[in-house]
């Protein structure tokens, strides 16, 4: 089989959609599909040098190939007419294609190739069809929806939701749709270690890694750490995060809190968040890193005791699959799709989006005896569920499904 992935973007500082394409390549490829991604060089939204990679020419990682193109036009949609123009001339090439991100005129542009030159694609939304993210530019989005997507929609193979609450909640423009509910998965092998770890550094007989996170920080060896680690958005739940953790200092209850992330296309967002934790009593017991590497994420994952993600909504939650991966017990909202994991494993706890009873539960959670075998649990369950290798054959056999409708 011969794929195509589709993406604007595979930078790092855009998050978890660059981290799925690689995972899902790599796997795919050890099972044996030909897989090709092609992107741009985008690297932020805010200024940044583009990365530095060869343009237009393949290069070869973990067994697939990226072709990256230059960003051509405004910034902030990484559109490009390079990538646009060589998919045009090697759609033969191909047996599908999985484009992801819909409102993006290069994924948009990319699908209405494919329907022309009659190369079957699969899209992934990356939650654009959330109702809630609908009504940003709500009226640019109805336009370009009914001008651009809704032929898009029509004419996909299939339409890939990462969970069944992204598929429920979707605004399908009154057309039937063919879904797949097919989840992101986590490197296990990266944190196979990590309890082991974790266990070296509480007991003081090591000096690895997130053992220098805790010193760096100042951080006692006896205080817990809260660790966030996500783009920073308002979805996010940052608002209800902060006040409660603020009512959890006020009762007396010893933490750090590990504020990790960024937004490279909402810097203002970003400064706002700071601005509020400098002017609240969290200060004395909060680190704001920004935007962090992939080794310094897995530092930070080592170095926590309990992660958090408060968000209003998400169409998968890969944050929360890679803390359960790193053995983290995990506070979730239940609008995170991974809550009934969450529930289902014992692996942390859920809450409603409202800060008293987050607060409640944070409360809860950091004074647990059973904190550590929450952890167990998490990282047992995403070893069962969100392996790549076990998510890579599931998407072969819905491409072959796909591939036998279409001929």
């Amino acid at each position: 089989m011969r794929l195509v992935h589709i993406i604007p973007a595979i930078s790092p500082v855009y998050g978890g959609p660059s981290q799925m394409i690689a995972g899902l390549s790599k796997a795919l490829a050890a099972a044996g599909v030909a897989v090709t991604i092609l992107t741009t060089d985008a690297n932020g939204d805010s200024g940044q040098a583009p990365l530095a990679v060869p343009l237009g020419v393949p290069m070869a990682q973990d067994g697939y190939e990226i072709r990256y193109f230059r960003r051509t036009g405004w910034r902030r949609y990484k559109f490009s007419a390079g990538l646009l123009g060589w998919l045009a001339t090697q759609t033969a090439a191909f047996d599908l294609a999985h484009i992801h991100a819909l409102f993006s005129p290069v994924s948009s542009t990319a699908a209405a190739i494919a329907r022309t030159r009659h190369l079957p694609y699969v899209l992934r939304p990356l939650g654009t069809l959330d109702p809630i993210d609908l009504q940003k530019k709500r009226r640019l989005k109805q336009l370009y929806a009914t001008l651009i997507e809704r032929q898009n929609l029509a004419g996909a193979a299939a339409v890939h939701f990462t969970s069944r609450q992204e598929a429920a909640t979707a605004e399908r423009f009154g057309l039937t749709l063919r879904d797949w509910i097919l989840p992101l998965g986590v490197d296990l092998a990266e944190f196979a270690a990590a309890p082991a770890e974790r266990r070296a550094i509480r007991e003081a007989i090591s000096t690895g890694i997130a053992q220098t996170v805790r010193d760096r920080l100042a951080i006692p060896p006896d205080r817990p750490v809260v660790l966030f680690l996500s783009r920073l958005d308002p979805k996010k739940g940052l608002d209800l995060l902060i006040p409660a953790l603020e009512q959890v200092q006020a009762a007396g209850i010893p933490f750090h809190w590990i504020l990790a992330g960024g937004n490279p296309q909402n810097p203002d967002y970003e400064k706002q968040v700071g601005d509020r934790l400098n002017a609240s009593p969290l200060r004395a017991c909060t680190t704001q890193t920004g935007f962090v590497s992939a080794q310094a994420r897995r530092d930070l994952l080592l170095a926590a005791d309990l992660f958090v993600l408060p968000s209003y909504y998400e169409n998968f939650g890969i944050a929360v699959a890679e803390a359960m991966a790193a053995g983290l017990p995990v506070v979730v909202s239940d609008a995170v799709p991974l809550h009934e994991d969450v529930t289902q494993a014992q692996a942390g706890w859920v809450v409603p989006c409202e800060p008293r009873a987050l607060a409640h539960t944070l409360a809860i959670a950091l004074q647990a005896a059973d904190r550590p075998q929450r952890g167990i649990a998490a990282q047992h369950w995403a070893r069962d569920h969100y392996d790549w290798r076990a998510i890579a054959h599931r998407a072969i056999q819905k491409y072959e499904e796909t591939l036998q409708q279409v001929r």
